[in-house]
């Protein structure tokens, strides 16, 4: 496991189109997924010991900033060949296991994670009403603890968004194991 943090995003960017099969047997879109306030791209899997701390926390979180208008979704782009449990049937399974409110897709060919620049699991990705960044950052402070008391601080950002259209100026950067890439 190599432990990663994300570099400081470039706000303002527009968030790239994508049609991925989800675990739900449906295909999803980023329109098909945008709140009307903002949208969380989420980079997650099912092995990583950061992603298994505060999986809960996140399903919490996206359930409480769907009424805020904020969509969301959450990519798998590992490679499922070298990390069995990040599978797709496995996939199924976490995604049924911890009652995710939000589509849970696969990127078969990594072109999501690459062109979104997602380096880790988790990775985040805030994006206001017009689909533009306003947020990189993490969760929370807890890192690999499901520290439940840790400040909200993707919720936060997200609900500001939701609200006033900016993020916080300050955003501590995700951290988290290295997304698995295909050998070449």
């Amino acid at each position: 496991m190599v432990s990663l943090t994300t570099p400081s995003g470039q706000l303002g960017w527009q968030a790239a189109a994508f049609d991925l099969s989800g675990t739900d047997g449906k295909r999803h879109t980023l329109d098909s997924v945008r709140g009307r306030n903002g949208t969380v791209v989420m980079f997650i899997c099912n092995h990583c010991p950061y992603v298994k701390a505060v999986v809960d926390k996140i399903v919490r979180d996206m359930r409480d900033l769907a009424p805020h208008g904020v969509g969301s979704i959450a990519i798998m782009s590992n490679d499922p060949a070298d990390y069995p449990e990040d599978s797709f049937a496995n996939m199924k399974a976490f995604a049924a296991r911890h009652g995710f409110p939000f589509p849970y897709v696969i990127d078969e060919t990594q072109e999501v994670a690459q062109t979104y620049g997602a380096v880790c699991t988790p990775d985040f990705f805030g994006f206001d009403r017009e689909a533009k960044l306003a947020y990189r950052g993490r969760l929370d402070a807890s890192g690999r603890s499901p520290d439940p008391a840790a400040q909200r601080e993707l919720f936060d950002a997200m609900v500001s968004v939701a609200q006033t259209g900016k993020a916080p100026a300050t955003q501590n950067p995700s951290v988290g194991c290295s997304i698995k890439w295909r050998r070449a």
